[in-house]
């Protein structure tokens, strides 16, 4: 039997991953550990194969974030998960264990823009254009110092996610789907990740004990327009997709501002490349035995 703790209680993802993964009957155990307090520091975490740890602040509008906001995501997203893994390599003595991070395609930065496709691939280095990014990248950088041949370090960078009761960017999605009767029908591309996938994702990492960095998307790039369009007629609504005025849609792309913002944000040009999955981390890891 498999056994893995989920640290972080009620989040949408480990919730996900904990249904998902019963449908494979006693082969797994899976445990959930609430992370609002100090008391798990006081949980063994030895007995355990794999740890994955959600808990974290989601992305927020980060022009309206105060410094001490600010400073809190650095302190969950970063500190909290370094601490996690430290207390689990500790606690295993020696023992082979997997440290699963969530962290994600922000790290790259979230410059898109309507008007040109921009591709991530094996040459793009992470460059955070903000304190949440910025935070699951060190993190990263904290965790995979402490990997070496025995406890590996497996870390995550999804697109965004979606599926049922789907939080963030999907739950405005839903919001527009379920008021607009129409629609722009922009030709963009977005990477996305169906949670199910994602969980497909981690159950696989599970099984390897693998370490790495890794980049899950759906097999196919998704269409904003296509997603509302798709949302709308599972809500019993029918919405129509308009390109007349496409035009002028692109062209709001380049105003200054929130107009623009919003817009490219909207209908932006982000993908993962087909083939890119894996980052292999080598460099830095050492027995300890």
């Amino acid at each position: 039997m498999t056994r893995v703790l989920i640290t972080g209680a009620n989040s949408y993802i480990g919730t996900s991953f904990e249904k998902y993964i019963q449908k494979f009957g006693d082969s797994y155990h899976v445990e959930t550990l609430d992370m609002h307090d100090n008391s798990w520091k006081d949980v063994d975490f030895s007995t355990y194969d794999s740890v994955f740890h959600v808990a974290g602040i989601a992305h927020a509008d980060v022009s309206k974030v105060s410094e001490e906001m600010k400073q809190l995501y650095y302190q969950v997203n970063t500190t909290l998960a370094i601490e996690t893994a430290q207390k689990y390599k500790a606690d295993l003595a020696g023992k082979s264990g997997q440290f699963i991070y969530m962290s994600s395609i922000i790290i790259y930065g979230e410059e898109t823009t309507i008007n040109k496709k921009r591709v991530i691939d094996s040459h793009t280095l992470p460059k955070p254009s903000s304190f949440y990014g910025d935070s699951k990248l060190q993190a990263e950088q904290g965790l995979q110092a402490l990997e070496t041949v025995d406890f590996h370090i497996a870390i995550l960078r999804p697109p965004m996610i979606y599926g049922k009761n789907g939080k963030g960017n999907y739950q405005q999605l839903v919001k527009l789907a379920n008021k607009l009767p129409v629609f722009p029908n922009i030709n963009n591309e977005r990477s996305m990740l169906h949670m199910n996938n994602l969980c497909k994702v981690v159950k696989e990492r599970i099984d390897a004990q693998d370490s790495g960095i890794f980049l899950p998307q759906n097999s196919e790039y998704v269409r904003t327009s296509y997603m509302v369009r798709d949302i709308a007629q599972k809500n019993g609504k029918k919405i129509y997709l308009f390109s007349w005025m496409n035009w002028f849609i692109r062209l709001l792309g380049y105003v200054p501002g929130k107009v623009g913002r919003l817009t490219n944000k909207a209908f932006g040009n982000l993908v993962y490349e087909k083939d890119f999955f894996r980052i292999e981390v080598k460099s830095g890891i050492k027995n300890e035995n």
